[in-house]
């Protein structure tokens, strides 16, 4: 296969999967997804590969999903979080099941590195974030430059992750002060949190990664097969796949509560970027936008 999003390669047991369009720091658009849960296929079905690391390109990992033309485009988008299969500004009110159709496709394609029969390693170099945060956090161990950071921005606003991996790994109270503060934390603070393995030196990342996939990688694949599936069962009776099911319905429906509205508003006058900014600012989000909780209960009296 001919990748427009990615580059694969393997060397002796080791398959690396690099997300490459690091113009836009490696953002999510609509091809990469399937692309990567391609390049995850691939990686199962050569017998020579025993471990996948995945990585970005460039001075990034991922900022998440290419969503500047979509947040500044005039008018409302019914499908998925990129605009639909067009990508197109369309009159149509947005149907919560398209939406869902399309981002439950992107969660699961981006789990095929959790389902993938043999573990894999995220390298993280530089930024992690929004949707990237996703994917990191859907391989099998994380291991960060020091100096990189980590986290979902748009749980202030616009988003909630779909792939729903901060709780399960730090624990319901940690996850929440991530998710409702929307933070950024660098690489010593998120391996103190516990949500990645270990973070490292930038100038020592490609040592230790290498050091840990070759370690990995010397294991025969029935035994990483069995270790993984064992371990993954846990989470999924848990109730992992439901979790999902209610962050991917949810994160459509940020993007079109009161306080979605006016930020895609508020996108369309000042730019994305600018929005973004007014966002993470710590000022208030909206603050006359939503309907207060007692004028809900006076309407059904």
């Amino acid at each position: 296969m001919t990748y427009q999003t990615l580059t694969y390669a393997v060397a002796g047991r080791v398959a690396t999967i690099t997300l490459d369009r690091p113009e836009r720091m490696n953002a999510i658009n609509l091809a990469m997804p399937g692309e990567i849960a391609n390049a995850v296929d691939r990686a199962n079905r050569d017998d020579a590969v025993h471990v996948l690391v995945l990585t970005g390109a460039g001075d990034g990992f991922c900022s998440g999903y290419d969503l500047k033309e979509f947040a500044e485009a005039t008018g409302e988008q019914p499908g998925s979080q990129l605009g639909g299969t067009t990508g197109a500004s369309d009159e149509r009110p947005w149907d919560p099941m398209a939406d869902f159709f399309g981002m439950h496709e992107f969660t699961q394609q981006f789990m095929s590195l959790w389902r993938s029969y043999k573990p894999t390693i995220a390298r993280v170099h530089g930024p992690a974030v929004a949707g990237g945060s996703d994917i990191a956090l859907c391989c099998d161990l994380v291991i960060m430059a020091e100096e990189a950071v980590i986290g979902y921005p748009p749980a202030r606003v616009w988003g909630c992750p779909t792939t729903a991996m901060w709780v399960y790994r730090l624990g319901a109270e940690r996850a929440k002060r991530m998710l409702f503060t929307g933070d950024l934390v660098d690489g010593r603070e998120a391996a103190r949190l516990g949500l990645v393995l270990e973070a490292v030196p930038r100038a020592q990342l490609d040592a230790r990664v290498a050091q840990v996939a070759e370690r990995i990688a010397a294991v025969p694949k029935n035994q990483l097969m069995m270790q993984k599936l064992m371990v993954n069962q846990a989470y999924e009776a848990m109730g992992l796949a439901n979790t999902q099911r209610f962050a991917t319905l949810f994160d459509g429906i940020t993007r079109h509560s009161p306080e979605g509205v006016w930020f895609k508003r508020r996108a369309e006058e000042v730019g994305f970027k600018q929005a973004v900014r007014e966002r993470d600012s710590g000022a208030p989000i909206a603050p006359d936008a939503s309907r207060p909780l007692a004028n809900w209960r006076k309407s059904e009296d």
